[in-house]
Order: C-alpha cells, then structure tokens, then sequence
C-alpha cells in the first residue's frame, strides 16, 4: 500500500508528541530575523496540517502541499478562518500561482524523496516558488538515528484508540531505511480491521544536501541540532537546516 494511507486516520493520536508548538515558534523568530513577519508561506510536506495551521494562527498566509490524499482530507477537516489552501503535489515537481516568502519542510519529509536527482529537483521547484531572499527551513534525520536508534528495531504502542506496529530495517549500502508499519483502528463493536503499509526513506550526506542547495540558488545559512540554536552533534537526531534564496 502506499504510505499514509490507513496511517492517516491515526497519524494524529500516535504523534502527539510532536513538538508543534516549538516547530512552530523557532520557524516564526527565524523568518522575522530574516525580516518575514507574515505573507504567503508554504508548509511542503504539510500531512494532516498541524503545524500549518499554528502557522496560520501567527499571521502567516498559509498554503499546504503533501503527496497524500488521506493526510489532506484530515487537515481539510480541521476548520480554519479564513480558511487554508491545501494541494496535492509531489515536492519533486512542485509548482505554485505566484511566489511565497518562506517555506518550511518538517517532520523529515526530504528522507521521504529516495532518488538523489529528485531531491535535487524539489529544492529547484522550492528555489522556483520562492521570492528573492526568501527563507526554506527544513529538516532531516541523521545517519546516527537510523544506524543507531531506528537500525532493525521494532517499536509497538497500543491504545485504546488504536494500536501500531512499527518494524525498521537499514541497509547501510543503500542507505535506505524500511518501515514496515500494522495498524489495528476499532470499528464496530469491538472488533479491529488490520491495516498494512510499507515506508521507505533515505539517509542522505549533509554534503549531498548542501550541494544540492547551491545548485537550486540557496544559501545554506546555517546547520542546527533540531529546532535550536545548537550545533550539530555527532548523536544528533535531527538537523534543522535554514537556508536562503540568493
């Protein structure tokens, strides 16, 4: 099946520790010191539209963007005044009516493009939709998360709500990353249906990225550990990249 399809209908319960609030906060100081206090912004990657819509909140003139229907019939669900744009599109070949001011790509969504010259595409089209000076913030797992805390590890949580499966397996000469996911969501009654859908992502050299931002135009202004002001660490899970359209 194809990823986030039945995941969508539990994507929400089984990721509310997320840490939206402080996504949300670190973007807005970072676009304002960049002199981005409101305007047309970009969530690419958007899912069921959580940080967007904290965005929206913020002043910003919100459009959302994901590959999956599921994940935007539930961000379509989650009422708005005024209302947001949501689209779907793939990163790779991503185009928009008019430019923004800022784009944000969260919850490594770029691990989620495999093939290396796609990637390279999706900062093209980002560079494409983007003003000049305007910001792309992104992020993307660590080779230290995937060869040492995801590896072939197996991660299960049950409630009442629902309950997953998550099994990874790595191949380091590929450096891709298998999720194979089962889920059981409540019906009627007490019975559960049992879902099954596979992910892959790829675990990419922060030189292959950097060099992909200069070839789309973006200045890589800065590597960080997550969402902080902190420098990348050799146990580092996450890094937050803030770029900028020259």
């Amino acid at each position: 099946m194809d990823a986030y399809t039945s995941f969508a209908q539990v994507y929400d319960l089984f990721m509310d520790n997320v840490p939206y609030d402080e996504w949300c906060a670190y973007i807005c100081e970072t676009l304002k010191k960049h002199g981005i206090a409101d305007g047309p912004v970009l969530d690419l990657g958007c899912g069921t539209g959580e940080l967007t819509r904290r965005l929206a909140a913020c002043g910003y003139d919100m459009t959302g963007v994901d590959v999956s229907v599921d994940m935007l019939q539930k961000a379509m669900e989650k009422q708005t005044d005024p209302p947001i744009l949501y689209l779907l599109q793939e990163m790779q070949t991503l185009e928009l009516d008019g430019c923004v001011r800022a784009v944000c790509c969260t919850c490594d969504c770029v691990n989620y493009v495999l093939e290396p010259q796609e990637l390279s595409d999706a900062f093209r089209r980002v560079a494409a939709c983007l003003e000049s000076g305007g910001v792309f913030i992104f992020d993307m797992n660590t080779a230290y998360k995937y060869e040492q805390l995801l590896g072939d590890h197996t991660f299960a949580e049950s409630r009442q709500e629902g309950s997953f499966i998550w099994e990874n397996y790595y191949d380091e000469e590929t450096r891709i990353n298998e999720y194979d996911l089962t889920l059981f969501i409540p019906e009627a009654g007490e019975l559960y249906r049992r879902y099954a859908e596979t992910h892959y992502q790829r675990n990419y050299k922060v030189e292959q990225i950097v060099d992909f931002l200069q070839q789309a135009g973006l200045v890589c202004e800065g590597m960080y550990d997550d969402y902080t002001d902190a420098g990348v660490k050799a146990d580092s899970e996450r890094i937050t990249f803030v770029t900028r359209k020259e």
